[in-house]
């Protein structure tokens, strides 16, 4: 009798311990950012919409530099898929950011034209480099296609928005000397 409660209660302590797992694990996958702590920092600091639309951009050109680094190594890496994917999914949420930042930007009038300017300019360096990789620039594209199509598809509609802003906000007032 005393075995038997022993692997009972042994039993449901295992049971428990492999329902909770999983969830801890899928609550651990739901609190994971693409931005670092500091870097978070940056856009919380970050007093004018212009100012975190310019923060985002510079942190997809790091994501893209990484990602640069990551196919330019030489040495065999079975996880370098994984870290290319992780990459192209932070560099997508930049963009994503700021061209929601822009759209907000106008929406409240905002004077964000230099966001728009910074994000119409690198996403011009931007996207020509992540069309070379789609077209085959890299061996092993199959492993992170999805992700560089929504890459790509991420920074042309960030190109698109920053072109509909510029032609939608009002115009800078002009000073008149008196």
């Amino acid at each position: 009798m005393y075995a038997t409660t022993h692997l009972r209660t042994g039993l449901c302590v295992l049971l428990a311990a492999g329902l909770l797992v999983p969830a801890a694990l899928g609550a651990a996958a739901q609190q994971k950012d693409y931005l670092s702590g500091l870097e978070a920092d940056k856009i919380r600091d970050a007093e004018l919409p212009a100012e975190r639309i310019k923060l985002f951009i510079s942190f997809a050109a790091d994501r893209l530099k990484k990602i640069q680094y990551e196919l330019s190594r030489t040495t065999p890496d079975r996880r370098r898929g994984q870290r290319v994917n992780d990459l192209l999914n932070a560099y997508t949420g930049c963009i994503d950011d700021a061209g929601e930042l822009i759209d907000l930007g106008v929406e409240q009038q905002h004077n964000i034209r230099d966001g728009i300017k910074e994000l119409e300019t690198k996403g011009k360096e931007f996207l020509p480099y992540l069309e070379k990789l789609a077209a085959g620039g890299e061996a092993n594209v199959s492993a992170f296609k999805d992700n560089l199509e929504d890459a790509i598809e991420a920074t042309r509609q960030a190109l698109r928005d920053a072109q509909k802003a510029a032609k939608e906000m009002a115009p800078p007032p002009v000073r008149r000397k008196p």
